[in-house]
């Protein structure tokens, strides 16, 4: 069993977890992480955009009384100290969702700190400058070596899942595919990595499938499909587009040692006509010019107008040269106006179409708008199948 902990849209990461793993694999524990029935070597986490850590479940404990699990931990970390290999142990622990202050969980590690040199063996204690570490913490300390261990503490219902860190995101390999590939464009938007790989696997992409790309921009989504083992086949209408994604293909290609097969090629995905096959179709459209501020009703009314245009007929476009059944994720533009999200008209019925949205029992619509709070259009995640 593998515990997760979720990014700051806690719901569209447990929609990403439902969609790869199916919901009966999937359970929500606290605010802002999920059970995962899954073996711990089996866990695919440098493909899943949404999931900040991954942690092997140790036990569930009928408390969350904070000294009572400091005390069941130093009950049970001498026994476990035979099992590690000669050296400095380092220890660093983690708290979700419970009742315990910054100073009372330092000083419990200092107090674990003298359970485990009264067992014999010599132990650092990765200090906490908040309740939760972060990866780099992680990472730069080596809580997840030989000789290292990051305790997870999730409370949950009045229990708590303990927790043993097995791997983190690996923020600066995200970093070397967003800021470190040849080519970017800030003007036309630019999709992170980690959203790309949140809307492969609400797409539910498989890897040897197809991949389509019709506004396929810069190659972010192309990109992140090859590194899942997909092959992947990106259009867009500007060709100076298609020039950038083909250099960051042939850097990713460099920089990864990996092989992969793809197309691209210079079209309007409103009017083009794809080759086959098509096994499932991750884009994000236009999403309007960037605003900084709200415009007024009258011009964010045109804006919205324009962008409807097009995502209408690239859908209308795309669904006569998709089989039925086959699952897309699109992302649209959606405006928020300081009190709620307006949405293009176009998807308050996507049957009319030829497309039926995918339901998640873990979240709802809602919950798949990408958004920062400073931004005004906000990217929303439409997970189709088509009819």
């Amino acid at each position: 069993m593998i515990i997760c902990i979720l990014g700051r849209q806690p719901k569209l990461g447990l929609a990403e977890l439902e969609s790869r793993f199916g919901n009966d694999k999937v359970e929500p524990v606290g605010q802002g992480a999920a059970l995962v029935s899954i073996e711990p070597d089996q866990f695919p986490h440098r493909q899943l955009g949404s999931v900040i850590k991954a942690a092997k479940l140790l036990n569930v404990l009928p408390t969350t009384d904070w000294q009572k699990l400091m005390q069941y931990c130093a009950e049970q970390l001498p026994a476990h100290l035979s099992s590690l290999p000669e050296g400095k142990l380092k220890l660093g622990l983690s708290a979700y969702g419970l009742k315990v202050n910054l100073k009372t969980l330092q000083r419990s590690g200092l107090e674990l700190k003298k359970t485990i040199r009264g067992a014999g063996r010599s132990v650092r204690i990765v200090p906490n400058t908040a309740l939760e570490l972060n990866s780099a913490q992680v990472l730069h300390n080596q809580l997840m070596g030989e000789l290292g261990w990051e305790l997870l503490f999730v409370a949950h219902a009045g229990k708590t899942y303990l927790a043993q860190t097995i791997s983190v995101q690996d923020v600066d390999d995200y970093a070397r595919r967003d800021f470190g590939r040849p080519q970017r464009d800030a003007f036309v938007g630019m999709l992170p990595p980690k959203l790309a790989q949140t809307m492969l696997n609400l797409a539910q992409a498989q890897p040897a499938q197809r991949v389509l790309d019709p506004f396929c921009g810069t190659g972010v989504a192309l990109q992140e499909a090859a590194l899942m083992g997909c092959a992947i086949y990106g259009t867009d209408i500007d060709e100076r587009m298609v020039r950038y994604a083909l250099d960051n293909l042939q850097w990713l290609q460099q920089t990864y040692h990996i092989d992969f097969d793809w197309h691209l090629e210079v079209a309007d995905a409103t009017t083009a006509v794809w080759q086959q096959p098509i096994g499932s179709v991750v884009t994000e459209t236009y999403l309007g010019k960037p605003l900084t501020t709200l415009p007024s009703p009258d011009k964010l009314r045109l804006i919205t107008q324009e962008c409807n245009t097009i995502v209408e007929k690239f859908f209308r476009n795309l669904h006569g040269q998709l089989k039925p059944d086959t699952r897309i994720c699109v992302a649209v533009p959606a405006w928020f106006n300081g009190r709620q999200f307006l949405h293009l008209p176009v998807i308050d019925d996507p049957s009319k179409i030829g497309y039926n949205r995918v339901s998640f029992s873990l979240a709802n619509n809602n919950d798949l708008i990408y958004h920062r709070e400073d931004q005004i259009v906000a990217r929303e995640l439409l997970v189709l199948i088509s009819k």
